[in-house]
């Protein structure tokens, strides 16, 4: 029965009803056309919408329930949790966030081969293609990956956690841009200190300016061979920041198939 829910839904049987505690969702869900579900029978259909890319009439047997209100029931529970949970990745998050965590995510960093003492996390943007729009097509066109696309940034800290995400934005749009859109320097500058009152700082790819609170490799001028091991043993670090990515996409699998990811639509 677990592996039935584990290649279905990600989770085994018993965990569903505790990740819906965890959430404090309500016993009942109700759409805004009047239409109810139970609040495990709705975690599990949004389970299954994006744990793998299918369509909601792929679902009727195992909900014995009509397309429309599979869709309403998923999309109200998705809602939902975003409404009451988005709010510690979207801003600045006291509970992963205070000077002495910073400090420790630093010091654990920089045991791993980081030579930068007062790094914290990685921050990086990836590209999620998207289905070509009908309209507007140039706007969420990436012309580095050359792909139609939208475009999420999030800040990676070493235990695996999302510490900060922005988006989405366009496709089109650079990494510094989004940086400043983003407004998480003036964050870092408020927030980014140790116990001791030092600044702590970020580091990102080469697209990003460097700042107190903001690293980025040395890119300008003649790099000698230290520099060159400095920039590689930072990048050896800073590719966590992509598996972060990459496991949200090996559980999420539907935000991986861009023929169903319609802006407008999903």
């Amino acid at each position: 029965m677990n592996q039935e829910y584990l290649a279905e839904l990600k989770l085994r049987k018993q965990d569903i009803t505790l990740l819906a505690n965890v959430l404090q969702l309500p016993d009942t869900i109700r759409c805004p056309q009047r239409t109810t579900g139970d609040r495990t029978e709705g975690l599990s259909m949004l389970l299954k919408r994006f744990s793998y890319s299918c369509r909601y009439s792929d679902t009727i047997h195992r909900f014995a329930r009509p397309v429309p209100e599979i869709s309403m029931i998923t999309n109200t529970m998705m809602d939902d949790i975003f409404l009451s949970h988005g709010h510690p990745i979207s801003q600045w998050n006291f509970d992963i966030l205070i000077p002495p965590l910073l400090q420790e995510y630093a010091v654990v960093t920089h045991a791993k081969g980081a030579p930068l003492s007062n790094c914290f996390a990685f921050i990086d943007g990836t590209v999620r293609p998207i289905s070509r729009p009908g309209q507007h097509q140039k706007m969420v066109y990436n012309g580095h990956k050359r792909v139609h696309s939208l475009k999420f940034q999030s800040v990676g800290l070493p235990d695996g956690l999302i510490g900060n995400t922005y988006g989405p934005v366009e496709g089109r749009k650079h990494d510094a841009s989004t940086l400043v859109d983003s407004n998480i320097l003036q964050e870092l500058e408020r927030n980014a200190f140790c116990p001791a009152g030092q600044p702590m700082s970020v580091y990102g790819d080469p697209a990003y300016p460097l700042r107190v609170h903001l690293q980025a490799p040395f890119r300008h001028g003649v790099l000698t061979p230290m520099i060159e091991q400095y920039n590689f043993d930072m990048s050896s670090v800073r590719v966590t920041v992509e598996w972060l990515f990459g496991d949200i996409i090996n559980d999420l699998k539907f935000l991986n198939f861009k023929k169903n990811l319609k802006i407008g639509m999903s």
